[in-house]
């Protein structure tokens, strides 16, 4: 196993365990770039962690958080996931991600998600 696919895994192993928080202090760069489809690009640790926050605090029911898949390449992964929950924000959700992260030097530099209903 290479160590990026080592770090993936580790990553995407504490997110079903939700430790969310914790994966993202030790995995994600200072310098984070975190977007949402088309949405506008969130930059640096403080202003992402921010919007994780928001995730994990507004969270009011976890019915499912399902790893379906992982590709891991050469500085990019890949992970599929589907999530089923209620949040107090923005009331119940049901959908299917797919997150693309860029990593340097063991930290994730760049991530992307992509949702469908």
């Amino acid at each position: 196993m290479s160590d990026l696919e080592s770090k993936v895994h580790e990553l995407n192993d504490m997110i079903l365990k939700g430790q969310i928080l914790e994966a993202f202090e030790k995995f994600y760069s200072d310098d984070v770039v975190m977007q949402e489809g088309a949405e506008d690009p969130t930059v640096g640790k403080p202003a992402c962690r921010s919007k994780e926050e928001a995730f994990v605090n507004g969270l009011e029911e976890l019915r499912a958080a399902e790893l379906r898949s992982v590709a891991v390449g050469d500085g990019v992964t890949t992970t599929e996931w589907h999530f089923d929950y209620t949040h107090g924000d923005w009331g119940e959700m049901k959908y299917d991600q797919v997150a693309v992260q860029n990593w340097k030097d063991g930290k994730i530099v760049k991530e992307r998600f992509y949702k469908a209903a």
